[in-house]
């Protein structure tokens, strides 16, 4: 049976560009330029079922009732550093779109995902907001993220990642079951270091070149 809150984007070209992004011999450029397609590919599906109008256009042949996005601009919401890989794809597809960052990282003795950087759009919620990272691993970020969205007034919330975890699904699914989540790929799990197998590596180390 289908689960309503994960939907997994089995497109051939979206697989087909995950499958090369996989590779350990990809180099930066092309991992970063891959990222950047599959996320416009990816965005189709979370935007999906955006609120829908009509407006009064003339074409060249007459006047009509054209169907139009309805509602506030929908806001994307990078979680750093690596979310940024994603919204670069998806802005191309959306430029009218609000860009949000929401910048956590990992306290190495308590485990736990601390807020160093937080700025959003305003009316969150009077906007779709789609908040993006290319993996989801642990669920822990994600759900801090989250969390921190709904505070500053999000209502309508979508989450868009590359690869995901079915412990980072869970994860997600028992904090916060009224957000969908939308990835490439659900595989396998988790290993000791808290890196998705068989995965792909540090998303963000691939896109930037770092280690």
């Amino acid at each position: 049976m289908p689960d309503p809150h994960l939907t997994i984007v089995d497109h051939p070209l979206v697989q087909h560009k995950l499958s090369l992004m996989r590779e350990v011999t990809t180099s930066t450029a092309v991992f970063r330029q891959l990222l950047r397609e599959i996320s416009q590919l990816l965005a189709y599906e979370v935007t999906r079922e955006l609120p829908m109008t009509s407006k009064r256009i003339t074409t060249p042949m007459q006047e009509m009732d054209a169907p139009a996005l309805a509602g506030r601009k929908l806001a994307l919401v990078s979680i750093l550093r690596a979310g940024n890989g994603l919204l670069d794809g998806m802005l191309e597809l959306i430029p009218s779109a609000r860009v949000g960052f929401v910048g956590l990282y990992r306290d190495e003795e308590t485990l736990k995902p601390v807020q160093y950087y937080f700025k959003v759009p305003e009316a969150l919620e009077q906007r779709t907001v789609i908040a993006v990272d290319p993996m989801l691993a642990t669920g822990n970020s994600s759900v801090a993220a989250i969390d921190l969205l709904k505070q500053a007034g999000a209502k309508n919330i979508r989450f868009l990642c590359l690869l995901a975890a079915p412990e980072g699904v869970a994860r997600m699914k028992e904090a916060h079951p009224d957000v969908p989540i939308v990835t490439a790929a659900l595989d396998s799990h988790l290993n000791e270091n808290g890196y998705i197998v068989p995965g792909l590596g540090d998303a963000g180390d691939r896109m930037f070149g770092t280690k």
